[in-house]
């Protein structure tokens, strides 16, 4: 009769300190206050910020319950996705001779991030327009191209990058003979959908 041999521990230190520091900042609590809070020194919270130490379990529950954190959001794995250039949905933001691709997941709703190939002469439209967001940021990865707004235009080239108000009435015109790669970073994403 075969036993089942139980798995080695893993020799990789668990590494927890960043998400309780991060969880204590996002509080406005200082190490002082969380170690009154908690009945823990200083000195250990430190060390088990920089995770130089490992704590007990009763003592993690402890820490979990003073940051009314739950236990298991220690030990999550992040939530990280990538969108490859090809397979990318192709979206459309109303401009012409424009191929506009969205590389942020269509879930993430605090940014997203589309990425636009500008033929020579393309245009974002003879009106301007606003995106329901907080902030666009423009950059400029090849060509070039002017932004218009309301009571200026400018005149960007690879390498810059402009930042505006999401809400700021503005279009776009591609340079007549170059063209634009850029990319658009949009806060919050004025829309999304599943993935």
């Amino acid at each position: 009769m075969r036993r089942a041999v139980p798995p080695d521990p893993s020799s990789s230190p668990l590494a927890i300190g960043a998400h309780l520091r991060n969880a204590r900042t996002a509080q406005g609590l200082t190490l002082a206050q969380l170690a009154e809070a908690s009945g823990l020194t200083k000195g250990f919270l430190s060390r088990l910020e920089r995770d130089e130490t490992s704590p007990s379990v009763a003592t993690l529950l402890q820490l979990c319950q003073v940051l009314s954190l739950p236990i298991g959001s220690l030990f999550a794995e992040p939530e990280i996705q990538i969108v490859g250039y090809d397979d990318a949905p192709r979206v459309n933001f109303g401009g012409t001779q424009v191929t506009e691709r969205l590389m942020s997941p269509r879930s993430e709703s605090r940014v997203q991030l589309v990425r636009s190939t500008m033929a020579p002469g393309a245009s974002g439209g003879e009106e301007l327009y606003t995106i329901s967001s907080d902030v666009e940021v423009l950059h400029v990865l090849s060509g070039a191209l002017t932004a218009r707004f309301v009571d200026r235009t400018v005149a960007l080239v690879a390498g810059d990058a402009l930042t505006f108000p999401g809400r700021e009435p503005h279009s776009w015109t591609a340079d007549p003979e170059l063209g634009a790669e850029v990319m658009w970073v949009i806060v919050p994403a004025p829309w999304s959908g599943t993935s």
